[in-house]
């Protein structure tokens, strides 16, 4: 997702800079107000933004891997939190989600532009 999040639109763009990243709770606020989850659902989508986030941190981080090589890792993640977050949604949100995940959403998956803050 993310939330999600998590299309493949965002990841082809261009890399990571660490400052861009917002905070799982950053992220679920913005899935939340989106989507209009309720509490149940927050709470089970809660630990996938929470694994995701940590594993694009960690590639962040690690200088040793090229732009492509980071994009390459974190789209199966990406994937797999869509997937994990859409079991949670009713139709209608899974809906909203969709129109949401083809606009620009940096409140979920931070700044891909490449630029350094």
């Amino acid at each position: 997702m993310l939330a999600l999040t998590m299309t493949a639109q965002q990841s082809t763009q261009a890399g990571f800079a660490q400052g861009d990243l917002p905070s799982t709770k950053e992220q679920l606020k913005a899935l939340t107000q989106k989507l209009n989850l309720t509490s149940d659902q927050q709470a089970k989508s809660k630990p996938v933004l929470e694994q995701l986030h940590d594993f694009t941190l960690r590639l962040m981080e690690d200088n040793s891997l090229s732009h492509e090589e980071r994009l390459a890792k974190v789209r199966p993640w990406r994937y797999d939190a869509d997937k994990k977050i859409r079991a949670v949604l009713n139709e209608g949100q899974k809906k909203k989600l969709d129109e949401y995940e083809h606009g620009p959403h940096p409140e979920v998956h931070g700044s891909l532009s490449g630029k350094a803050q």
